[in-house]
């Protein structure tokens, strides 16, 4: 006689999904209670899910996982999912998983938040700012660092063009998603607008865009945030630093007195909200034409190691000027994700390991 197959179980079925995340909020559909109902029936798995809203972009991705899951358990010979949409109530309970507390503020407010915050300056445009940050946030992620960006560069968005990332993010109710790239997540008002659009926008506007990035968006288990500043110490600066009390800043110089000396008042700004700066990266430090040839310093020599003096703070990296980071930046493959063993690349990580310290990874 042929010994009788085993029949699987809705309890073991539900401890599979346990292990299916949402791909935008990164936890288990089980705890999200995403799953409405399981059913079995000679071996077919029936599952009825909930999305959280109806045009959900990754729904296909969802199904996938769900079904990769489940067709693991003995017994099973089929997989059927069936999606529906939560209801408005079932989307503020899950919010309020997300951001628990009376006013479901985002966790990001907390004085008892855990993400570092690292606001990237550079007192005037044209130094790299947003190429640095962009790097150094890909850096931060392959050292197995929760990584984000916040595009607070509203007028000069660079961000998602150099990241490579395109799409619009999911709004559940008053709760913004943000895209991601390789597990760095990023919000941008490019996201918004069309790439080719001019936002002209007085104060107000930009207070109330950055606010919201702050504490609208979904930051969830990030460890380290990085926002990209506009060029000089108006408006966004003092509304990151009401917003966040407890930020961080890097200064991004090059090498040339001029810049640094702007970079400089910068610094001023922070020491006057109370922000700590945590160290000065200068970039297009050096140009080297061939291997082993003998550095040309194009921009001059010494305005961060200056700046730096000048500051208190250490001088944390010297970034060559390589094609190789502004064809990356172009091409929306940023250098130190896409070729990490470059040796400009090894810079952007050598920064980031200066950052981390002794910070945990996991």
């Amino acid at each position: 006689m042929f010994a009788r197959k085993a029949a699987v179980t809705k309890e073991a079925v539900v401890e599979a999904l346990r292990g299916v995340l949402d791909p935008e909020l990164h936890r288990s559909i089980v705890e999200l209670n995403m799953v409405k109902d399981v059913t079995i029936s000679d071996g077919t798995v029936r599952i009825d899910a909930l999305l959280t809203i109806s045009g959900c972009p990754l729904r296909e991705t969802i199904v996938d996982s769900i079904k990769a899951k489940v067709q693991t358990l003995a017994g099973v010979e089929r997989v059927d999912v069936q999606l529906g949409v939560m209801s408005q109530e079932q989307r503020q309970t899950l919010i309020g998983q997300l951001r628990p507390g009376p006013q479901k503020q985002s966790p990001l407010l907390s004085p008892t938040s855990t993400t570092r915050v690292l606001v990237v300056a550079s007192g005037k445009g044209g130094v790299g700012k947003s190429t640095v940050t962009t790097n150094l946030a890909a850096a931060l992620s392959r050292r197995r660092r929760i990584t984000g960006i916040v595009d607070a560069d509203v007028y000069g968005f660079s961000i998602p063009h150099m990241l490579g990332v395109k799409g619009k993010p999911t709004v559940i109710d008053q709760m913004i998603i943000p895209l991601e790239r390789e597990g760095i997540r990023v919000i941008s008002i490019g996201f918004m607008v069309d790439e080719n659009e001019a936002v002209i926008w007085r104060g107000p506007m930009l207070h109330k865009t950055v606010t919201t990035f702050l504490s609208e968006v979904y930051w969830g288990d990030t460890q380290d945030l990085l926002i990209d500043l506009p060029p000089g110490t108006g408006d966004v600066s003092l509304s990151i630093a009401q917003t966040l009390p407890k930020a961080e800043m890097l200064i991004v110089t090059t090498p040339q007195p001029a810049a640094a000396n702007v970079a400089y008042r910068a610094a001023r700004m922070a020491e006057k909200v109370n922000m700590p700066v945590v160290g000065v990266i200068e970039n297009m430090s050096y140009y080297v034409s061939a291997p082993g040839a003998a550095p040309a310093y194009i921009f001059g020599e010494g305005g961060g190691a200056r700046l730096a003096g000048m500051i208190g703070a250490p001088l944390l990296g010297q970034i060559p000027l390589d094609p190789a980071i502004r064809e990356g930046g172009d091409r929306g493959q940023p250098v130190a994700l896409v070729d990490p063993d470059a040796p400009s690349s090894q810079v952007f990580y050598q920064i980031a390991d200066a950052l981390l310290g002794g910070r945990p990874t996991h």
